[in-house]
Parts: structure tokens; sequence; C-alpha cells
């Protein structure tokens, strides 16, 4: 029973492999990792392939909200030296049933930026053949960023507004209780004019007023 099983998964494991070699249902990626970081590159080995399985498994977890994904299930041929490979990704209830192309090709566009920060690699050094990254979403406020300065704006000009009219009834106030403490006087009304305490009405008259005590009549002139 164990021997049937045993010849069971090889058989299934052998009918993938094959399904990868004939590259009709695979995906070529090409990594350029000199080309990226230069003096700063990094070997591809066997511990790199692996993290490159684990971060297709992750992509296919996170795409298709299974967790059934494992590393057994992203199989890899044709590699090459200058680090090109081909892979296929399988069903977790069937090693012989490969994942249709439009469900690995959704999972690699939706996290190729999570792909390409693990390998400090871009786009353009690694290219997932035949799979045209998709663009990261833009950026979105909740509140729009020409919203929040016209509001800084409005609020320096009520605040300048307010304390304008502060200053101003501030001084009037200033002015009007310093006017008391000093003691001044009411101008005079026109047509008054004070003379001894006493205030006089003023002579409408432009002649002046009539001073008997300066008059020329004879009567007090002659001897």
């Amino acid at each position: 029973m164990i021997i049937r099983i045993l010849l069971l998964l090889f058989l299934a494991s052998a009918i993938a492999q094959d399904l990868c070699k004939d590259g009709k249902d695979g995906y070529k990626v090409r990594l350029s990792i000199k080309t990226a970081l230069g003096d700063k590159a990094y070997e591809w080995n066997e511990s790199e392939m692996f993290f490159f399985k684990s971060s297709l498994v992750f992509a296919m977890r996170q795409s298709t909200k299974r967790e059934t994904f494992n590393i057994s299930n992203i199989l890899v041929c044709n590699e090459t030296k200058r680090v090109s490979f081909v892979f296929v990704v399988t069903s977790p209830d069937n090693s012989t049933k490969l994942i249709p192309k439009d469900v690995v090709e959704r999972a690699v566009r939706e996290h190729k930026h999570r792909i390409n920060s693990a390998f400090l690699l871009s786009d353009g050094t690694l290219e997932f053949v035949g799979i045209p990254p998709t663009l990261a979403a833009p950026i979105t406020y909740r509140t729009q960023p020409w919203l929040i300065v016209f509001g800084v704006v409005i609020g320096a000009v009520a605040v300048g507004i307010l304390s304008l009219l502060m200053s101003s009834i501030t001084r009037r106030r200033r002015a009007a209780a310093k006017g008391v403490d000093s003691g001044q006087e009411e101008e005079p009304i026109e047509g008054t004019f004070k003379g001894n305490g006493t205030s006089l009405t003023r002579l409408e008259s432009k002649d002046g007023v009539y001073n008997q005590a300066f008059s020329n009549d004879e009567r007090f002139t002659k001897l």
C-alpha cells in the first residue's frame, strides 16, 4: 500500500514536471541581478530559488484566499546559468492538475511589487515573460490636499481679520479711558463762551456790545 502511494506521488510529480518542461503552460522568468546591483549582486543558488518559490506561494495564497498552497506546488524547470527558468503552479488538491493561467497571472500582477522588493529588483530586472506588471494603485486621501491648503488659508485670513477688529476695539477703549482719567473738559458749544464762570450767549450781531461807558453823548462831556 505504501509503495503504491509513493509510486502515485512519483508519477504525479513526473507528469507535472513534463507539463513544466513543455513550456506551453509554464511562465519564463528572467533575473538581471548584476545589472541591478552591480558589485553588490548576490549569487543565485538553491536558497534563492526556495525564496522565489516562497514568494510565489505567498502571492497565490493572497490572491486566491487559499492557505493550502505550499512550496511543493511550485515546480521549476529549464534553468539556465544566466538566471532564467520556467515555473508552473499545480493545484493543492491534485498535483497533476495545473492552476489556470489567468489565476497565476493575476496573483503575479497583484503582488509583483512584493516579489521585486524581496529580491531587491525592479520590473526591468525581474521579468515574468508574458505577464506585464500592474501599476501600483494611486495613493488616496480621505481629505483632498487642496482642501487642506484652502482651509489653512481661510483660517489664517479669519484670524487676521479678528485680530484687526480686536486691536481696533482695544485702542478705542484705551483712548476713552485715558480721556476720562486726565479730566479733559468738554469743548464749549458753538454760540456760547465762558467768562468768570458764567456762560454767556454770543450775540449774533457782528457790531459787538454797546458799552455806555464810552458813549460820546454831549451830556456827559460838557462841563
